[in-house]
């Protein structure tokens, strides 16, 4: 039972991270090797979309905007944790800890919400072709993005609120990262209010997307089934990459929201890594793996950049001669 006596620390410490000697030294060169490909796959197809002019267009804005993402959240996280794994300490401020959580949070309903946004997208361009570009224009895509930033800092708001002034009875996170829940734990007063806004959250953020998604799936399938074949080509091309991301992500995080929903006192240090991680490195790798060398047109420009990058010391050298 907790005490009555209400604190407010001014630091919180992470509990799971353990001393593994040199190996931390191994653990925080992967993990930097993560980050730095993190960075550099996504800022590829962000550069790509925004420099080539053929390639804006609707589907290729909303895949620059899952990958800028990708960039906010492991920019949040990364810094902080490669940080903790070269530290015999690890603590964090409370300041910091709130915006790390604040920061993780929105990362992964802005994903749900792009996704969302995507599906949307994909469900005009295969079951409404000819109505396309008359929905889908530019303004109509800024406004979808701008919903999407809203949505998920409105959905936010009161839920984070709560956790920043509920007074608390401890200071020690049984993560690697500052989440809402594990703070919404340390409290000294009852949180079953705060438990079922969670809950609410947690419904409108994932299940009702879902079932969105879901449904634009079945749309676009039942128009493939009765078009030709050239036809369902074409759609799948550009079908399929957003359904192993929307899959991939959802799998991902199920597991993190796994441990916030069970008592993990007991679980293994490595199982809570693993889970916590999954969602922060998976997605932001696979994103522009998936859509980078499965869509032609960005492929080609990736390429088309890198040969004339190639060229470039060629044609000094024959400059110079």
């Amino acid at each position: 039972m907790k005490s009555n006596i209400s604190l407010t620390p001014s630091y919180f410490q992470f509990t799971v991270f353990a001393d593994y000697g040199p190996l931390r030294y191994l653990f925080f060169s992967l993990s930097l090797l993560i980050y730095m490909t993190i960075i550099s796959a996504n800022l590829v197809i962000v550069l790509s979309v925004c420099l080539e002019t053929s390639l804006h267009q609707p589907m290729y804005v909303f895949i620059c905007s899952l990958c800028l993402n990708s960039l906010y959240g492991s920019t949040g996280f990364f810094p902080r944790f490669l940080m903790d794994l070269l530290s015999d300490t690890h603590f964090i401020s409370r300041p910091l800890c709130f915006i790390e959580m604040y920061v993780i949070q929105t990362y992964k309903i802005h994903e749900v919400s792009v996704l969302t946004v995507m599906a949307y997208d994909r469900f005009v361009a295969i079951c409404q072709p000819l109505h396309y570009h008359g929905k889908m224009t530019f303004r109509t895509v800024l406004l979808l993005l701008f919903l999407a930033v809203l949505y998920t800092m409105c959905l936010l708001g009161y839920f984070f609120y709560q956790a920043i002034t509920l007074p608390l009875c401890g200071n020690k996170l049984h993560k690697i990262f500052c989440t809402s829940w594990s703070i919404v734990k340390l409290s000294c007063e009852d949180t079953s209010v705060i438990s079922v806004a969670g809950q609410f959250v947690a419904v409108i953020s994932i299940f009702i997307p879902l079932f969105f998604v879901l449904y634009t799936y079945l749309c676009i399938i039942l128009v493939c089934r009765r078009s030709s074949s050239e036809f369902r080509g074409k759609a799948l091309q550009t079908f399929l990459p957003h359904i192993v991301t929307f899959v991939n992500f959802c799998i991902s995080i199920f597991s993190e929201i796994s441990l916030s929903l069970y008592n993990i006192e007991g679980v293994k240090p490595f199982v809570i890594v693993f889970l916590s991680l999954e969602f922060l490195i998976i997605p932001p790798i696979m994103n522009p793996l998936i859509y980078g060398l499965n869509l032609p047109q960005i492929r080609t420009v990736i390429f088309g950049f890198l040969r004339i990058r190639k060229k470039i010391p060629f044609k000094t050298i024959k400059t110079v001669h």
